[in-house]
């Protein structure tokens, strides 16, 4: 058995540790986005392997028997790729997927399809927005530029924003409740933007937002290719501990 796990979040990096923990032959694979990326027990391979064929190829290359799909539940287009690769090349495959937040009694969630519809979703009168939703898609809010935004980042802009009103907070998670109360009371923030992601390392945010009574402009999640899923580490392992026991 030789594994690739697709990572980028934390669970994935939990289910590294699992695998380095049971002594399984595993590779841990990220975009490499971030310039200081958690450190891994597991060998590292960083960056893009050029779309389903890439991957493909490489499952050839490297005799990789098992893929677990631990990406971002935004990364559609990785999921896509890694669907499409292991079909072709018939390696099993499943998803380490975290469930969805869903709304609690007090939340105020506008909830919206896709981050690219939420900045026609933002009020027209100039707001304090905490836009909480990463680095990649800071682009599309520069068609509302009469607002003020904060962004949350791991590492600082590696160029200007194309936002004329940002302040920008270099933060790695997970966060508590208090610190991210603390933080929009700071900033004075009117609206909060977030993708629903899950998991517990971000939920933070949407607690302080309930707390302070603000309305949160929810992105719902991408559709995903309809592949076996995990929702933990255990669920993963059984899942490695069946098919090696059938000899696959």
């Amino acid at each position: 058995m030789r594994i690739l796990l697709l990572g980028g979040t934390t669970e994935a990096s939990m289910m590294a540790r699992r695998l380095a923990t049971t002594g399984l032959d595993a590779v841990f694979s990220y975009a490499g986005r971030t310039d200081a990326p958690v450190a891994q027990p597991l060998p590292v391979r960083v960056g893009g392997f050029g779309g389903a064929g890439g991957l493909g190829a490489y499952l050839h290359r490297e005799k990789i028997t098992h893929v677990i799909d631990a990406t971002h539940p935004f990364a559609a287009r990785m999921s896509q790729n890694a669907s499409n690769a292991c079909a072709a090349a018939q390696v099993p495959l499943i998803r380490l997927e975290r469930p969805a937040w869903e709304p609690s009694d007090g939340d105020i969630w506008q909830l919206v399809p896709s981050v690219e519809a939420i900045p026609n979703t933002l009020p027209n009168a100039p707001a304090r927005v905490f836009l909480a939703i990463g680095k990649q898609q800071v682009g599309l809010f520069a068609a509302r530029p009469q607002h003020h935004y904060l962004l949350r980042l791991v590492d600082p802009p590696a160029a200007p924003l194309p936002l004329p009103h940002t302040t920008v907070v270099i933060a790695r998670g997970p966060f508590d409740i208090a610190g991210d109360t603390a933080l929009m009371q700071e900033h004075r923030i009117t609206h909060v933007v977030a993708k629903n992601s899950g998991g517990s390392g971000a939920r933070a945010k949407l607690d302080a937002a309930r707390a302070l009574g603000l309305p949160v402009l929810m992105a719902d999640r991408p559709k995903l290719p309809e592949d076996r899923v995990a929702r933990n580490a255990d669920e993963v392992m059984r899942w490695l501990g069946h098919d090696a026991d059938r000899g696959v």
